[in-house]
């Protein structure tokens, strides 16, 4: 199993169609339909232009943080280290772990909450053995290894393509889009929150996209294969779910989907997409796990991890099912890690001009131990951003600190904490580099 130490070029048998269909499959996910329901309030209209603006905009550095995997072979978690240290990087990468044993959990319920619900059709109704069964089988996806992925997931996820034409024409058979189109926005939710939730679910692959790009042949097929199938396949997700809940109303439009799929007469097609959908999605979340605990705990073992993060999602599942209420978990992944990895991506594409030393990656007292072993020019540009995010954000705010923001800013959240977090870092790095001269 290849850990986090760098793939050779000889073993990297990954083309553009096989990203095409990785993330296809991460974004045909109950949870990206729930997702839709978070912006209602903007109504169809708005609400579409968000969904394809923030997948733009979201896209873009979740595609190009690819590219560094793509280029070296290495998982996510090792490309933070040149930019926030040895040691630096396991902030990352323990972040990321919180982010996807949440992630793994919040899948699950989805799932076993629309499997008992179709279930009950049948006069059969578990919603535990549900969650526990989905667990077992999404950890054995992860836990059976990239050389079987490409043939389980060209064979699931073209099967779940097809059915999700199928229940796109359930929803606007039973809809449309001239009724829809009708229902009035709210005027109380300004457009950028609504772009902030959708620009998260890219950002929450950002810290895993390395973990599979590494394995590519190339990485302009990386790059076009994740930028173009996220963008296609979530955005597509992201409307279903917002024309389900605005319908009906519904926090809940997986749930009516699913409803309207089985008074159809699609009961069987609707099981197997709530199910194959969350082993194509959260397979993704185990794996990554592992890695990222790898980053911090080299000795632990790929499958040894896969193993704990499944059974480590599996219970958060069962005991916290009320983490569905999600928009700011969202929220909170966005002000994490916009932050980071705009000063990764500043990092690697303008202070670095694209260039890594392997070795160095692996190795104490290098140019990458900083300060032992941490960069606090990375820390003081990430805590700058996340604050940035935080401060940028009328639902945090009034989450965390319980101050209710009366002129929401115009431009959310995401953008400003990125990009002033990398122009941050790289101004204090350029400070550094005068002063080092000098000396």
């Amino acid at each position: 199993m290849p850990g986090i130490e760098p793939i050779p070029k000889e073993e990297r048998h990954l083309g553009g169609w096989d990203f095409l269909i990785l993330w296809a499959g991460a974004a045909i996910s109950l949870a990206e339909i729930w997702a839709g329901s978070l912006i209602v309030p903007l109504g169809l209209g708005l609400g579409l232009w968000a969904i394809l603006l923030g997948h733009l905009i979201g896209n873009t550095p979740f595609a190009l943080g690819g590219l560094i995997g793509s280029r070296w072979g290495i998982p996510t978690m090792v490309s933070v280290r040149p930019s926030f240290g040895i040691r630096g990087s396991y902030f990352a990468s323990g972040l990321n772990v919180i982010q996807l044993i949440g992630w793994t959990a919040v899948m699950l319920i989805v799932c076993g909450q629309a499997a008992n619900a179709i279930s009950q059709f049948y006069g059969f109704s578990n919603l535990n053995l549900w969650i526990i069964l989905s667990g077992v089988m999404t950890t054995l996806w992860a836990w059976v290894g990239r050389r079987y992925w490409k043939w389980l997931q060209r064979i699931s996820v073209s099967a779940l393509l097809i059915l999700c034409l199928a229940m796109t024409y359930v929803v606007f058979q039973e809809y449309g889009w001239c009724m829809l189109s009708q229902i009035p926005r709210k005027r109380d939710f300004p457009f950028m929150i609504g772009l902030d939730l959708i620009i998260a679910m890219p950002i929450s692959w950002l810290p895993l996209v390395s973990d599979y790009s590494r394995f590519a042949k190339s990485s302009k097929s990386s790059f076009w294969g994740t930028w173009i199938s996220y963008f296609i396949v979530s955005s597509w997700m992201y409307l279903i779910g917002l024309m389900a809940s605005l319908a009906t109303q519904s926090p809940d439009p997986s749930g009516v989907v699913m409803g309207l799929m089985q008074k159809f007469g699609w009961a069987i097609p609707a099981l197997i997409i709530v199910l194959f959908s969350t082993f194509t999605t959260t397979f993704l979340d185990i794996y990554s796990t592992a890695i990222s605990g790898l980053n911090i705990f080299p000795k632990l073992g790929e499958r040894k991890g896969v193993i704990l993060g499944g059974i480590f999602g599996t219970i958060v599942a069962i005991i916290f099912p009320t983490l569905l209420n999600y928009e700011h978990f969202l929220l909170f992944i966005g002000a994490m890690f916009c932050p980071l990895f705009g000063i990764v991506l500043v990092d690697y594409f303008f202070i670095r001009r694209e260039m890594i030393d392997l070795v160095d990656l692996y190795r104490r007292d290098g140019p990458y131990w900083f300060w032992k072993g941490i960069n606090p020019l990375a820390i003081i540009a990430w805590a700058i951003g996340f604050t940035i995010y935080l401060g940028f954000s009328p639902m945090l705010m009034e989450k965390v600190f319980g101050i209710q923001a009366s002129f929401p800013w115009p431009l959310g959240s995401s953008l400003p904490s990125m990009i002033l977090s990398g122009l941050i870092y790289w101004s204090l790095n350029q400070r550094r580099l005068f002063y080092d001269t000098e000396d």
